[in-house]
């Protein structure tokens, strides 16, 4: 735990001030920021200080749009591997924040300087960065996946509302006004209710569905790989791991799911209000290197997948709901009510299609153009939204939860995140699910003859959302969560 904070000379401490806006309405000698700075000038109490770690890649982003042209402050920045060009530029664009590359010895000598961390590191390693966080008092944003594996999702949400933080998933996709557009043709009845729903997207786009890469390489001097790895199990450096290709092994990344199911799936998630599914089933792509002989590589995720979901029906929609997601450049096959002429989102490279029995509604990644066919032959389309790009609201997702980590938890603001974790959580559990169904589809057993094998996970699992649980396939709930290596845990 982190030790206290310093008390202002008015009794109260500098989180107490950020969290209770309060303070600043009731307090007469508190004199407004504009007169002191005049027009633009941010007082320092109005600041919040923020900690990033993994600062490179999306982390570089995340930290920069969280401190948001100096409407903030970033006092600490932390990455395993400072040779990063991104790293570089982080460290010169915030020259007075500390540098670290272990997040724990940050929290160590920084917890009492700290009101905020951004965590945008290798999906294996959010859970236990946020975990420790949020145990110092420390709000939190998180990358999607939020986490590696549904076990740590579910006790990131609750230890989240444990400790009074105010949190943020990074499916920036979720602040797009797109998707509330979205909402509110499906809350008219529009399409009426939703029976059917097809996800889909290009990924994977680095190396995935090949054999186990060796680690035949030196440690660079600038990384730190014993902290890379982290809670997962150690295994030698190969740059085939690190700095990007992680995603596609199960020891540190969560595939194609994991990369953009958070983006893809928020949106019928939302919509359509669903919780967790009760039903899974998959079946993956193969990797032939050898005539009739398939690859088998349990390590890695595989080339391309498709999943079939099950979701009950929800108060918003009162209808159960078949979800099929589909990667690898696999897409569903252009539905009723789309008219001859009109394309698929994005070209089919990644897309929302949700089918009701009144019409349908498509967008692609991130929500992002939205329309609705009814069957009656009538179009509905947003309105196209000004923007410079992706970056307006991806910066808005993360100005967003600065704003709400100083007004505090339970606060208006925090209420109106798009994707705290009590929204992310279960999302996030929702997306991972794919996964367990697509390591149980690898598990195999040598037949008794001696030739060949059997597969038992390759069935429908059902589950138990409540106690996180396949019910049918006991070998399955192996991958709902995972074993951490020695010397690391997740306790809230």
């Amino acid at each position: 735990m982190n030790q206290p904070d310093k008390p202002t000379g008015n009794g109260t401490t500098r989180r107490q001030f950020i969290q209770t806006g309060a303070l600043a309405a009731t307090s007469f000698f508190i004199v407004p920021r504009h007169v002191l700075g005049g027009k633009g000038f941010i007082a320092p109490s109005d600041k919040l200080n923020i900690a990033g770690v993994g600062i490179a890649g999306k982390g570089f982003s995340d930290t920069n749009n969280a401190f948001n042209k100096g409407a903030n402050n970033i006092v600490a920045l932390c990455d395993v591997d400072w040779s990063r060009d991104q790293v570089k530029k982080n460290f010169e664009q915030h020259p007075n924040a500390k540098r670290y590359k272990d997040y724990r010895e940050m929290f160590d000598k920084e917890a009492k300087n700290i009101d905020a961390v951004t965590v945008s590191t290798a999906d294996h390693t959010h859970a236990v960065i946020a975990m420790a966080a949020m145990q110092r008092g420390k709000h939190v944003y998180v990358q999607k996946p939020l986490t590696h594996n549904i076990y740590e999702a579910r006790m990131l949400t609750e230890a989240a509302r444990k400790y009074k933080v105010v949190t943020q998933m990074g499916n920036q996709g979720s602040s797009n006004p797109q998707q509330k557009q979205m909402v509110e043709w499906f809350d008219k009845g529009l399409i009426g209710k939703v029976h059917t729903v097809h996800l889909w997207t290009n990924r994977p786009v680095w190396p995935q569905g090949i054999p186990v890469p060796q680690a035949d390489a030196s440690v660079p001097a600038d990384l730190d790989w014993d902290v890379w790895i982290g809670p997962a199990q150690k295994v030698g450096y190969t740059p085939a791991y690190h700095p990007f290709k992680w995603r596609g092994w199960w020891n540190f990344g969560a595939g194609a799911l994991g990369d953009i199911g958070c983006h893809i799936m928020d949106v019928p998630f939302r919509v359509l209000g669903l919780g967790y599914p009760t039903e899974v089933e998959t079946s993956i792509g193969s990797v032939f290197l050898k005539d009739w002989t398939p690859e088998y590589i349990p390590e890695g995720c595989p080339p391309s997948s498709r999943v079939e979901l099950k979701f009950p029906e929800s108060a918003k929609n009162k209808q159960a709901v078949t979800m099929t997601w589909s990667d690898g450049g696999l897409r569903p096959f252009r539905p009723e009510f789309l008219p001859e002429g009109e394309p698929m989102p994005e070209n089919g490279e990644n897309g929302v299609l949700m089918i009701g029995d009144k019409g349908l509604m498509v967008c692609g990644m991130y929500g992002n153009d939205p329309k609705v066919y009814t069957k009656d032959g009538k179009k509905f389309e947003a309105a196209k939204i000004q923007t410079d790009g992706p970056a307006l609201p991806e910066n808005g997702h993360q100005v967003l939860w600065t704003e709400a980590c100083k007004a505090g938890f339970n606060s208006k603001e925090h209420k109106g995140l798009t994707s705290s974790f009590d929204f992310a959580g279960p999302l996030t559990e929702s997306v991972l699910m794919g996964n367990v169904a697509i390591r149980s589809y690898t598990l195999r057993s040598a037949n008794a003859n001696g030739r060949g094998f059997s597969y038992p996970g390759r069935k429908k699992l059902t589950w138990d959302g409540k106690n996180m649980k396949i019910t049918n396939f006991d070998e399955a709930n192996q991958f709902v969560s995972r074993k951490y290596r020695e010397g690391w845990s997740l306790t809230a």
